[in-house]
């Protein structure tokens, strides 16, 4: 068999060169011992003898201990060494148990947390600031009067971006734990073993290549190996594999049994052949620990902004300090003075430099980084509480613009639990367990009695208790729905079976589709009893009577036979697995006739026949309908046939009209582009391997869509790496499939995906929220020190350096504590995704931060220039304000200014042209306790702040005047809110589209699903019009023997098959990305 060479180092690293090995095979040897499709090597490497004798073991003992002591230690007491054991045979094969991973340190999660430009950016103009401060505080022209605070700034900067390093770093360091914690219970089990000629329980890190281990129903198998002996093994590779079906094991063909596969019924030996990271669920698993993170579309929109707000900033300085410098000289010019002297000159440019700076530092959005941190840290929390495990932080936010979810349907959106959900037996019908239990009081006990029998006996499942100590039955999925059917009903299968005696049995043979059984029957009209159940159209063919409702056997004729394939037809056209059931009561000469090879399925007399299916989750056909309405498309990949995955995804509401339903081979045999075309369209695809699902993401990927994927087993690693989120299941999920996901489900439910969806839109609004409040407080903080600063005489800013750090960090810090937490509302559904190409801040925003920009700019600017009147200050002799008014005519600025951006917080909760912006406001109480804290520390600020701050207490009346002017922000955000776009022309402000469109609408696809039904009615009514032409209704009545509606039915479903086949014909000729199995109708 070809080697996967990505593998080899790995298997390098566990087992020593074959030189060094003291056994006559190696790794190499053994690798191969997985591939179904190479059954003879086995016989190549001489047989299953030949390779235990290489591997120095007897099949019939098992393993040694004396091997197991080693030579170093055959003086010690048997069994009491504590040298390791099979120390030779680890060396050479390794050891049951996957390389530690080397988990981040606290530290590095810092280092990793602290490489972001945004957080670089703030570093540097945290220390530029402090560097400036320094200078400033302690230089030559330092006021003596003034309090040295300018340090302040730059150091709460710093603590600002170790706020953010630390909270992601710690964060990050809790999911992984508690990750970790998930999967630690499963690693800890003991498995059964024959070693010493006699069975023991062995830890499962402990089994060695070489061992024999016994094979039970039930067990987890967690290494590779070939089997030695085999009574109907049959093991499910659905996690391994994607194989669906169950695989029968023997000591031939189909010998190979693969790590992570599971014992479904039977019991035998295996030789194990490969362990830890040489098996095959060791190879995936370290396969899927390659850890390569793309930045989601938020961080990269983030770092452009970053970068932009760093140029912006940057350009306001360059112009600030060439506005002040010409002002500085032309001033001095026009004086009348001679020039100052250069030490002079020099310490006037220092001040204009730090003035320029200034505006650098109070553009930069210190608190954006905050804000996502938050935003992302409350969200994973809270996540938890709806059973979402988020393993990676960024995986939260990416989920929000999610525009597809590839979903798996067993225990997924269905229960993974067969249950028998409709039937008809005796001729009479029921659906639901209720409507049973009612059936088995209208019909005869005699009736029930030998329906409950044949079940009970003919049967190989029985009941145990699962991994959590809960009884549940253990066998064949069929086998399991149909006693719990009985059990529903009263019966003990047990009981039953303790009291009958089985004469034969015949098992289920997937070439017969049937299995069988004789019991004794004393009490009966015959000594003997057959039941057989099975495929429903090939029992019914073996039938020549049935059951009425009246408990009588009649004959089956043709009315009655179309009456049984009208039944299974509806059945099936619903997805339900259709099982008849049957028996016949036997002579002693006819049973001593019967031979043990052949079942004698003949002569039956037909009991009736039930339907069974893995019933839908509660709530997923809602939260289907929620997706679509978010703009979200769920496409189903499963394992199962198509019918029945058309019939669960018509159920579930995925597959709409003018969807296309195809198998996986029929879309991997397409091409490149005519797959790109046809998963435009597709809803589901059925029979699909591990590479089906990961070209259909890779498809879905190129098309522009972000892909969210679920997956349960160790197949589904691939597809749940190259999504952009992954979701693997917290119950049912392998290991594999939980490392190589972003989320872990903690229920396995589809609905879960719907709540991490609005977490994850919950989180990029509030990163648009503040965003939006952040910039509208930035502009208008630079545009007032770079006006006040050029227009005063002393070139000073209205805003001293202690107030705009209460305004631009302190605030900052708590908005972003009240922004970036508040929980999703199901009005977040009601929009489509966000596209990645749509800008971070979207014209709304643009809308509000520049018309509130503006508004308290000019505010502020009317208040520095009229304040005195507005607010009756008294002036002096030459018309100007006295010190003490003007520090209080400062201080109501200031105070003006805080309260309109606490007003304008209000307004930042809503990022669209919603008008009640206090909708849902006591949803939020951590934004209410952080209004209350902004409020009380400015009453702090201004009642005491003093010298400090450069603040006066201000009277009762002063600050009602200061809080309406703030209020202002209210009325002026609804103003903006009620301005039309086309009022704004687009050389001003563009307006984008931004919501992500389906790659086709649904409204499209059920126009296109209703014409192709048109053009089918068109092509049947003329299908029928040639039929009744070609044949005449007596004509076909007698060459079919039937008659009346019988014949009537047969000759329209004939013209709907033709019909339906015409269609089909045509619709593949016209278009090649619906291939022939397909189906959009």
């Amino acid at each position: 068999m070809p080697r996967d060479t990505a593998h080899e180092p790995l298997l390098a690293q566990h087992h020593t060169s074959p030189s060094n090995n003291v056994f006559a095979i190696t790794v190499d040897d053994l690798a191969p011992l997985t591939d179904p499709t190479n059954p003879k090597l086995p016989r190549d490497l001489g047989g299953i003898d030949q390779i235990c004798k290489a591997l120095k073991v007897d099949p019939k003992l098992g393993l040694n201990s004396d091997e197991a002591l080693g030579a170093s230690s055959s003086s010690a007491p048997h069994g009491k060494s504590d040298e390791p054991k099979f120390v030779a045979r680890s060396e050479a094969f390794g050891r049951n148990v996957l390389p530690a991973v080397d988990s981040a340190s606290f530290w590095s999660l810092v280092k990793q947390a602290y490489d972001d430009r945004t957080l670089i950016l703030l570093s540097i103009a945290a220390f530029v600031s402090l560097g400036v401060s320094i200078y400033e505080d302690y230089g030559p022209n330092h006021d003596p009067n003034e309090p040295r605070v300018g340090w302040v700034e730059g150091v709460a900067i710093l603590a600002a971006v170790a706020a953010v390093v630390f909270t992601n770093a710690i964060n990050d360091y809790q999911k992984e734990r508690q990750f970790r914690k998930l999967n630690a219970k499963k690693e800890d089990r003991c498995v059964k073993l024959l070693r010493d000629g006699r069975e023991q329980e062995v830890n499962v890190k402990e089994v060695q290549v070489g061992d024999v281990l016994l094979m039970e129903p039930g067990d987890l198998l967690a290494v590779d190996g070939v089997i030695l002996k085999s009574h109907n093994i049959t093991c499910d590779e659905s996690s391994a594999t994607g194989e669906s079906d169950a695989m029968k094991k023997d000591t031939h063909e189909r010998c190979y049994v693969i790590s992570g596969s599971k014992v479904l019924d039977g019991s035998g030996s295996m030789l194990v052949t490969a362990v830890g990271t040489n098996s095959f669920f060791g190879k995936t698993m370290m396969a899927m620990r390659e850890n390569t993170p793309d930045e989601t579309p938020l961080q990269i929109k983030l770092d452009l902004l970053a970068e932009a707000i760093a140029k912006l900033g940057m350009a306001a300085a360059v112009a600030m300090l060439f506005t002040l410098v010409v002002k500085y000289f032309v001033q001095k010019s026009l004086s009348g003075e001679d020039m100052p002297p250069g030490a002079e000159i020099f310490s006037d440019m220092v001040k204009i430099v730090i003035q320029a700076i200034t505006i650098v530092v109070v553009a930069v959005p210190e608190g954006l980084p905050m804000a996502v941190t938050l935003a992302l840290a409350y969200a994973t929390t809270q996540m938890l509480k709806d059973n979402n495990l988020v393993r990676v932080l960024s995986a939260c936010e990416t989920m929000g613009n999610a525009t597809t979810v590839c979903s798996d349907k067993t225990g997924t959106l269905t229960q993974n639990k067969m249950t028998v959900v409709e039937g008809t037996l005796s001729l009479k019908s029921f659906s639901h367990m209720d409507g049973a239990k009612t059936w088995r009081t209208e019909v005869k006990n005699s009736v029930a009695d030998v329906i409950i029998e044949g079940i009970a006996l003919n049967s190989s499942a029985f009941e145990d208790k699962d991994e959590k100590g809960n009884l549940a039955f253990v066998g064949s999925k069929t086998e399991s729905a149909l006693l719990g059917f009985i059990k529903s009903l009263g019966a003990s299968y047990s009981t039953l079976r303790a009291d009958v005696k089985l004469a034969k049995v015949y098992p289920f043979s997937s070439a017969k589709k049937t299995m069988s059984c004789v019991v004794e029957s004393p009490q009966g009209k015959e000594p003997y009893r057959l039941y057989v159940k099975g495929a429903s159209e090939i029992v019914i063919r073996s039938c020549t009577h049935y059951v009425d409702s009246e408990g009588q056997v009649i004959a089956l004729d043709d009315a009655a036979h179309a009456k049984f394939d009208q039944i299974i037809s509806s059945y099936a056209e619903k997805a339900l697995r259709t099982i008849a059931l049957s028996y016949r009561d036997i002579s002693t000469s006819e049973f001593k006739r019967f031979k043990d090879e052949d079942a004698p399925n003949e002569k039956l007399v037909c009991l009736g026949v039930v339907g069974i299916q893995d019933p839908l989750r509660p709530g997923v056909v809602e939260s289907v309908r929620d997706f679509a309405k978010a703009g979200v498309t769920v496409r189903m990949i499963t394992g199962d046939n198509l019918q029945t995955a058309r019939a669960i995804a018509k159920s579930a509401g995925i597959l709409l009209k003018g969807g296309l339903a195809m198998t996986g081979p029929e879309f991997r045999a397409l091409s490149k582009a005519d797959q790109t075309e046809a998963v435009k369209r597709l809803q589901v695809l059925a029979r699909s391997s591990p590479t089906d699902k990961t070209i259909v993401v890779r498809r879905l990927q190129e098309l522009g869509e972000i892909v969210a994927v679920t997956g349960d087993g160790t197949n589904d690693g691939p597809a749940l790496k190259m999504a952009d989120v992954g979701f693997s299941m917290g119950i049912t999920g392998t290991e594999v499939a939980k490392e190589a996901s972003a989320i872990v489900l903690m229920d396995d439910n589809f609905s879960s995906i719907l709540k991490s969806l609005m977490w994850g839109r919950a989180v990029n609004d509030s990163v648009r929220k503040f965003l939006q409040f952040q910039l509208t407080v930035n502009i208008t903080a630079v545009v007032l020190s770079f006006i006040s600063a050029v227009a005063s005489d002393d070139n000073q800013s209205v805003l001293s350096a202690v107030q705009l750090l209460w305004v631009n960090l302190i605030m900052d810090t708590l908005a972003a504590l009240a922004l970036a937490t508040e929980p999703p509302s199901p009005d977040v559904l009601k929009r489509y995704p966000t596209s990645k190409a749509a800008p971070l801040i979207n014209f709304n925003m643009w809308k509000m931060i520049l018309g509130q920009a503006i508004f308290q700019i000019a505010i502020n600017l009317a208040l520095l220039k009229y304040g005195a009147q507005l607010f009756h200050l008294p002036l002096n002799r030459h018309g100007k304000l006295d010190p003490e008014n003007l520090l209080v005519l400062r201080t109501m600025i200031f105070n003006a200014f805080v309260f309109l951006q606490v007003f304008n917080e209000l307004n930042c909760r809503r990022i669209d042209d919603t008008i009640n912006v206090f909708k849902n406001l006591l949803h939020n109480k951590i934004f209410i306790i952080v209004q209350f804290i902004v409020v009380a520390g400015q009453i702090l600020i201004v009642q005491w702040g003093g010298q400090a701050f450069k603040t006066v207490p201000l009277t009762g009346h002063q600050w009602l005047l200061t809080v309406l002017i703030g209020s202002l922000s209210l009325p002026v955000g609804l103003f903006l809110r009620l301005l039309p776009a086309k009022v704004i022309p687009d050389a001003v402000m563009s307006q984008v589209p931004e919501e992500h469109q389906p790659l086709v609408s649904a409204a499209r696809m059920r126009w296109e699903g209703a014409s192709k039904q048109v053009i089918m009615q068109g092509k049947f009514f003329e299908a029928i019009h040639k039929k009744k032409n070609a044949q005449q209704d007596g004509k076909a009545t007698k060459r079919l023997g039937l008659s009346g509606e019988l014949a009537k039915d047969t000759l329209w479903k004939k013209a709907y098959g033709a019909a339906k086949t015409q269609l089909d014909n045509s619709n593949n000729n016209n278009n090649n990305s619906s291939s022939s199995g397909s189906t959009s109708l």
